[in-house]
């Protein structure tokens, strides 16, 4: 099973916004909103040694997604191959997920009311497509691929050269979106582009730890009942069809 993760060089990125533009566009993101964001870093460090970078910001696809946890419905989910996905048809737009996620990497759409965010174009790889960011990127600043194929180019970037992931000690959940950079360039994007704390609302976590089981718990032994309605009855014909 692949593993996939994403390496953004920011060495080679121009700041030209063709990943947002086209990512928008294949998505129908509404004006304002977008799933993948070039940012810009403050100039750090005293002259003449100065210091500055673009950062590529979208869902990390998290090895240990706080947005799923928060998640009342089931909606947000992590498919085997490490994507974090939203299924549509269960999000209740209630925001739990956004609050929680520690890269700022998710949004309700103003039209669908629905939560949105980078799933790395999860259906274009299912037809065997590169993200749309990948396939658009002017400069070739971004790469994709299985993290677990060592003969590939992002887990060569990701094993062999060095490419980091951005997190903290204090916020540290497996993110499988990796920059590669000089060392004070990614130093300078770590610092100014952290990962924050999740917020877990109250009712989210009140939802998981009490109301949620509750609800699994009842809906377990509506199926009980009805397996054995089932029974019951089928005992019963056999019955009737032997009198």
């Amino acid at each position: 099973m692949a593993r996939y993760g994403m390496v953004t060089d920011l060495r080679m990125c121009v700041a030209c916004h063709a990943c947002t533009v086209a990512c928008n566009a294949e998505w129908d993101v509404p004006a304002g909103q977008a799933r993948t964001e070039v940012r810009t870093t403050p100039v750090a460090g005293t002259f003449p040694s100065l210091t500055s970078s673009v950062f590529v910001a979208q869902c990390n696809q998290c090895d240990r997604p706080p947005c799923v946890d928060a998640c009342p419905s089931g909606a947000t989910h992590r498919t085997a191959s490490g994507i974090v996905s939203v299924d549509k048809k269960l999000c209740i737009g209630c925001g739990f997920c956004v609050d929680a996620c520690p890269y700022d990497a998710r949004h309700l759409d103003r039209v669908t009311k629905k939560v949105d965010k980078c799933d790395f174009c999860l259906s274009r790889i299912e037809r065997g497509q590169e993200p749309v960011c990948v396939a658009t990127c002017t400069a070739h600043a971004k790469y994709f691929g299985d993290l677990e194929d060592r003969g590939g180019i992002v887990s060569r970037m990701v094993y062999e050269d060095g490419a980091r992931r951005i997190e903290t000690g204090a916020v540290a959940v497996g993110p499988n979106v990796y920059y590669a950079g000089r060392p004070a360039q990614l130093d300078l994007v770590g610092a100014t582009y952290p990962p924050r704390q999740p917020r877990m609302p109250a009712s989210a976590a009140v939802w998981r730890r009490a109301f949620k089981p509750l609800m699994l718990a009842a809906i377990g032994a509506t199926f009980l009942g009805q397996a054995l309605a089932f029974f019951t009855q089928l005992k019963t014909g056999e019955k009737d069809f032997e009198d």
